[in-house]
């Protein structure tokens, strides 16, 4: 496989001096929670044993943003942070990785979220969060930038926003207006289990928008979560419980080893990249931003089986290299950096 076939498709994408997207055709807007990550210093500890912590910003919807612009892609973020010393972090971390923050709000009577993240001897994540409420569970339809969202080729989001009112009406509200724009909807789950009332609350609320998105990508435990118990290895069963007739692709990522791609026309699987593993955290985030800055670039790859698997491999490369750094958005390669781990993964 030819290097100038996975980065070709970057060359036309622009972003103006102050971040912001100058061309609708490649602006992916991201929309949901942005927090601190607070990660042991001490790897393979739970999170009682941790000696301290590093903090770091996250979120899957920011991750995801900053991931794009980072691989030289077009993207903005639309979410609500508390109107605090954490929260003037985040929007500034947005603006230095050239990320569009005009659509972050601030709260002055809400606190930034924080997360607790550790990843235990025994290779599971342990999260262990506070919001009560946080101020991204608070963003309201009135303080939607929907200028914003009309510009996005793609619009990406979550389940977390749906869990409390506000922030659900605020995010349902964007996707009707993003898809009546033309725009592409993109759906992570992201299951976090500790966040929702209870499992069937969670199973409920995230499939409640389940056959609005065009672009779904879930985890192998997601599957297994929401079909409650089956084989998420099964293709049949994926196909007919989850592949709805609006889906132009459904992506499955198998961590590292790699991830499944469904479409109307093709199916199929894209081996991972090896590397030493540091820290999971982000790595999922980093391969979403990567496909769906080459989807944003050019959408007729969804037709064209040998291009999707190109651009699938580049989002392994990018989701294995940040599993070797600490933190989520710390982590996050450059495109440059993807390209150098594949020419020596293919050498």
């Amino acid at each position: 496989m030819a290097e100038n076939s996975i980065s070709g498709d970057f060359n036309s994408l622009s972003l103006n001096g102050k971040g912001r997207s100058v061309e609708k055709s490649h602006l992916i807007v991201c929309f949901g929670e942005m927090l601190i990550d607070f990660v042991p210093t001490v790897g393979g500890v739970s999170l009682a044993e941790a000696p301290s912590f590093k903090k770091a910003p996250g979120g899957a919807p920011a991750n995801v943003a900053v991931c794009i612009a980072k691989l030289g892609g077009s993207a903005a973020f639309i979410g609500k942070v508390g109107e605090d010393e954490f929260g003037h972090m985040l929007a500034d971390m947005l603006k230095e990785n050239k990320v569009d923050n005009s659509g972050v709000r601030f709260d002055p009577s809400a606190r930034t979220a924080l997360a607790f993240v550790t990843l235990r001897a025994d290779g599971e994540r342990e999260f262990m969060f506070f919001r009560n409420p946080s101020a991204d569970m608070l963003l309201r339809e009135a303080e939607l930038d929907v200028n914003l969202v009309k510009k996005a080729t793609i619009f990406h989001y979550g389940s977390i926003s749906l869990i409390e009112e506000p922030c659900r009406s605020t995010q349902l509200a964007a996707m009707d207006i993003a898809k009546k724009s033309g725009s592409l909807l993109s759906y992570d789950p992201n299951l976090r289990l500790p966040l929702w009332p209870s499992e069937d609350a969670a199973r409920k609320g995230i499939m409640a928008i389940w056959d609005r998105a065009d672009i779904i990508k879930i985890s192998e435990e997601e599957i297994s979560f929401l079909t409650e118990g089956d084989n998420p290895h099964d293709d049949n069963l994926v196909l007919k419980k989850l592949f709805h007739p609006n889906l132009r692709l459904l992506l499955v990522s198998e961590g590292k080893d790699g991830c499944r791609y469904y479409t109307k026309q093709f199916k199929g699987r894209v081996s991972g990249v090896k590397v030493k593993s540091i820290d999971t955290n982000g790595a999922g985030d980093a391969f979403t931003g990567a496909i769906l800055c080459r989807i944003a670039s050019d959408v007729t790859l969804l037709q064209d089986e040998k291009r999707l698997r190109e651009a699938l491999l580049f989002a392994n490369a990018c989701g294995a290299l940040t599993v070797t750094k600490n933190g989520a958005i710390p982590a996050l390669p450059t495109r440059e950096e993807v390209e150098q781990i594949m020419k020596e993964a293919s050498a």
